[in-house]
């Protein structure tokens, strides 16, 4: 019996291991159990979401909470470690590339625990980012790099720190969930017509911070879309800030509607639906190459380069001008052909169950 820890840290995390506890749920031979980082009340964790998610809750919560990255290096460390010594593993599983996810992957090599790195390789390049600290750091301790495409598996193979660590290139993992769900998916009661509205999503904290280039974006994007509605499901931080910058254009609630966020089930309708789509995530933006949704991101680099290069992803940076052509483009229905990256085919999960038993 093969005993396996899945260690999540937040949110999104929760929506790349539902397949692998599904695909480890159907395996005798393996034993599995879901750690958090954060607490089990945790604001950002919705009831409806492991409903939807069709997952359980975890088994343990580590009940870290910090706005501090060190802070929560060291307490995820601590408690992880302390988890470890009451429920050895033969393999940890971390997540993406979270300061939670360093320190978990830190304490399980610690411990001489296998190491599994689910989306391995993925690299800005910019060394100045605290996640790109996380995933120089977790890639050269894992035994096990799980990479998403062709890409982050030359990465991952380039900068292996020992002859012992293995890099498969099992495919994205965001695409069993979305593929799992589809049918699954309900349209929000929200009023805008199947395919005639464009989803405007926000989440860095650096773009919500640069109010005057967000005031620019908003803007362009209203005057691109002529009477195309444009549907904001934002967060409360977010809420706040684009409605405040909404009143400087006189613009109707009906033409920029601007939304809680929504569950996991509605927000997949929602997305999947739309005629285009403006985010500042990446997981967004893969999920818009799964559908082959037009979608612009807000940013200068994306992780899965698949995206842009295969998929219906467009990076435009802070540039406003390219928001402009782009969104015409939209608008206009004159988006690029696209195509389904390799290995993106809602198999990931069973392949990562396959090599891990079989090691």
């Amino acid at each position: 019996m093969k005993k396996i820890c899945i260690v999540v840290g937040a949110r999104p995390n929760f929506v790349k291991v539902a397949p692998l506890m599904r695909a480890f749920g159907q395996c005798p031979e393996a034993e599995f159990q879901l750690v958090y980082a954060g607490r089990e009340d945790d604001p950002t964790l919705e009831p409806s979401l492991f409903d939807d998610l069709q997952m359980a809750r975890p088994d343990v919560c580590l009940g870290v909470v910090s706005q501090s990255l060190n802070e929560i290096t060291a307490q995820v460390m601590a408690s992880f470690d302390r988890y470890l010594q009451d429920h050895p593993a033969d393999v940890v599983i971390v997540v993406d590339d979270l300061a939670s996810t360093m320190a978990a992957a830190i304490t399980a090599k610690k411990r001489g625990t296998k190491l599994a790195h689910l989306v391995a390789g993925t690299r800005s390049f910019d060394i100045n980012m605290p996640k790109e600290v996380n995933r120089l750091v977790i890639d050269a301790l894992s035994d096990y790099l799980f990479t998403a495409g062709v890409k982050t598996t030359s990465v991952a193979t380039r900068e292996q720190q020992s002859e012992a660590s293995q890099t498969y290139m099992v495919g994205n993992i965001l695409m069993d969930t979305l593929r799992f769900n589809l049918p699954r998916f309900r349209q929000p009661a929200i009023g805008v017509a199947d395919g005639r509205y464009i989803v405007f999503t926000l989440n860095r904290r650096a773009l919500l911070a640069d109010e005057a280039l967000l005031e620019q974006m908003l803007q362009t994007l209203i005057s691109e879309t002529a009477d195309i509605p444009i549907v904001a499901p934002l967060r409360p931080e977010a809420i706040a800030v684009v409605v405040r910058l909404l009143t400087k254009f006189n613009v109707h609630s009906a033409k920029f509607k601007v939304e809680n966020s929504l569950p996991y089930l509605e927000f997949g309708w929602l997305t999947a639906h739309a005629l285009g789509i403006v985010t500042d995530s990446g997981n967004v933006a893969e999920e818009a190459t799964f559908n082959g949704v037009p979608c612009v991101t807000l940013n200068s680099y994306t992780e899965h380069q698949e995206t842009v290069t295969v998929g219906s992803n467009v990076l435009i940076g802070g540039d406003t001008d390219k928001l402009a052509a782009a969104l015409r483009q939209m608008a206009g229905r004159q988006w690029k052909q696209c195509a389904l990256p390799d290995r993106w085919d809602g198999r990931t999960a069973e392949r990562i169950v396959q090599i891990l038993l079989n090691a």
